[in-house]
């Protein structure tokens, strides 16, 4: 078969519309699923029966997810985004180390000069970085 033909009687443009139906089918069930699993109000039961109709018809089961249950996906997307980033601040946190009052900050520069382990300039210079 000529490609003349074949692109001219629409069958690549109808092929590049059917990997792009399969792609976006694809990505809505990553996300259901991922809505599924994500909800930890819905019982285990509910989440298997879910899967299954998803999985045996599913464009249906897709369609109907979507109708049900589409309103609560970006409620429970936020919720979860929003954790995983109290989750992070508390990891950079601990991470960081505890953090020292400007007061703490020239005792220890002083305690450093005393041992002369900096000279006047490095003290004064932490000095006015610990006041400001």
């Amino acid at each position: 078969m000529n490609m003349s033909t074949t692109f001219g009687s629409g069958e690549v443009l109808l092929w590049i519309f059917e990997i792009f139906m399969f792609i976006i089918w694809f990505w809505l069930l990553i996300t259901i699923f991922g809505d599924l699993f994500r909800d930890h109000e819905m019982s285990g039961v509910a989440k298997a029966i879910w899967v299954v109709v998803v999985v045996i018809a599913p464009f249906l089961g897709i369609l109907v997810y979507l109708i049900v249950r589409g309103g609560g996906m970006a409620q429970r997307a936020n919720a979860s985004m929003q954790d995983m980033q109290r989750q992070f601040d508390a990891q950079v946190r601990a991470a960081a180390g505890p953090t020292q009052s400007p007061a703490d900050q020239i005792a220890s520069a002083k305690s450093l000069l005393d041992a002369g382990t900096i000279d006047q300039s490095e003290f004064d210079r932490l000095k006015a970085k610990a006041l400001s």
